[in-house]
């Protein structure tokens, strides 16, 4: 298997209508789809794994909402969480937690980001460094 590693940098540049377009489109189809997925990726990983199943199943939905927090919320935390220079949020490709890891490995994390990250090592010691996503390389806008 080759493993490409991912640059953060930007999107190319898309037609706004069409972004906005399909954007809609997503969550018109979430609306109307999602729970019926839910059930049934549920019930098929109870019935073929058990429990360990939904729990993967569960991880999995996680770090997708979390990728979409990272997109969702990438200006905010940008703003809040980072000081200037510091690792942007907002690839979507990566979790909010990895972000914030790679910040506190370059000591770029406001006070709120610390606050932000000691409440998680509470939960979950050494949750953002342990969330980095090393496959993800910072865009040339970030080194």
């Amino acid at each position: 298997m080759i493993i490409k590693k991912k640059d953060c940098a930007r999107d190319k540049n898309s037609n706004p209508v069409i972004g906005v377009l399909l954007f809609f489109i997503s969550i018109i189809l979430m609306i109307l789809t999602g729970p019926i997925g839910l059930l049934c990726g549920f019930l098929q990983q109870l019935l073929t794994k058990g429990v360990h199943g939904i729990g993967e199943f569960a991880l999995k939905m996680a770090i997708s909402i979390d990728q979409l927090g990272n997109v969702m919320m990438q200006h905010l935390f940008n703003l809040l969480w980072i000081k200037e220079g510091g690792y942007e949020f907002g690839n979507r490709d990566e979790t909010i937690s990895s972000a914030l890891g790679k910040n506190k490995q370059l000591g770029t994390l406001s006070g709120f980001g610390k606050l932000i990250d000691s409440i998680l090592d509470f939960i979950d010691p050494d949750h953002s460094l342990n969330s980095i996503d090393y496959y993800i390389q910072p865009s040339k806008k970030n080194s």
